[in-house]
């Protein structure tokens, strides 16, 4: 099958991002659900092995964001592409609603712990952009529950422009420190959310995954949908990226999430870390060694 151009998903500030222009579906890109498990195997074969060179040579990491509305997919698209990938080499984060102990701190104070290690990947399942999407929403998230002084929140304008910086600014220091940062809006549509919230109640292995909070959620749509525009036309950048992809069919949102990654890691300088003649001689030794050792049993 002919898979698009990541080009036309990005945005990296180079162009403005209106939602209600971007598709939430596109043509499969599967001819059938064989070549779909073909594809993804494949996909999520090359991030394993360049995890695996990223691991030895120890100079980059890599920090994947999610964020999408409830019911887009996030949960099944990170396991789908990133289980596979040897788990000493990637760490997933789920972010909640945060607890006292985080709410005494800055609001980024959470998610730079997290922040991965050289030679990892860190996934983050929502981040600190909801600090720009549900509080720009809800902003008494802000005003009430924050304990940020109130003079500083007056200006609530001001607030979603100082967070919007904060994040190019965390994200441009993280790119001088050899740390990429990949940033994927799952988008599904109001009718395809439908369907899935539904399926959730009238599943009954699905039950769990239902809160009657996503309906109410649901009232706030076109706010929501303004949020993430304004947020990805202020963050996308060329050292930080955005990735808006199609969510109403889970498998060819699976598929772009896999080859977006390949792409981006593929980009990146890194070599398993070479040795010298010396050291080959004295490797081979060792060999030796150990066949004479089995040799004596």
């Amino acid at each position: 099958m002919n898979i698009p151009s990541s080009d036309s998903f990005r945005y990296d500030g180079t162009r403005s991002f209106a939602i209600y222009d971007t598709q939430t579906r596109i043509k499969d890109i599967y001819e059938d659900k064989q070549e779909y498990q073909q594809l993804l195997k494949s996909y999520v074969e090359q991030l394993d092995e360049l995890q695996s060179v990223m691991y030895a040579h120890d100079r980059y990491g890599l920090l994947l964001i999610f964020q999408a509305m409830d019911a887009a997919g996030k949960d099944s698209t990170i396991r789908h592409v990133l289980t596979g990938v040897n788990p000493m080499g990637i760490k997933v984060h789920s972010f909640k609603r945060p607890n006292d102990q985080e709410l005494d701190h800055d609001y980024m104070w959470r998610s730079n712990l997290l922040l991965p290690q050289r030679g990892t990947i860190a996934v983050f399942n929502r981040s600190y952009y909801e600090e720009v999407l549900v509080a720009k929403v809800r902003p008494e998230i802000v005003t009430r529950h924050q304990r940020i002084p109130a003079e500083l929140t007056k200006d609530l304008d001001q607030v979603w422009q100082h967070r919007y910086q904060d994040m190019v600014n965390l994200e441009t220091y993280l790119y001088h420190n050899g740390i990429r940062t990949i940033k994927f809006f799952l988008n599904v549509s109001f009718q395809e959310q439908a369907k899935r919230l539904i399926s959730r109640i009238d599943t009954s292995a699905k039950n769990w995954k239902f809160e009657v909070g996503d309906v109410d959620e649901r009232e706030h749509w076109d706010d929501y949908q303004q949020a993430y525009e304004d947020c990805i036309n202020a963050t996308a950048t060329e050292l930080a990226p955005w990735y808006v992809i199609p969510a109403d069919d889970k498998k060819n949102m699976r598929l772009l999430v896999g080859k977006i990654i390949v792409e981006e890691m593929k980009k990146l300088d890194m070599n398993y870390p070479a040795i010298t003649e010396e050291q080959r001689q004295h490797l081979q030794q060792l060999v030796d060694v150990i066949q004479g050792q089995t040799s004596k049993r």
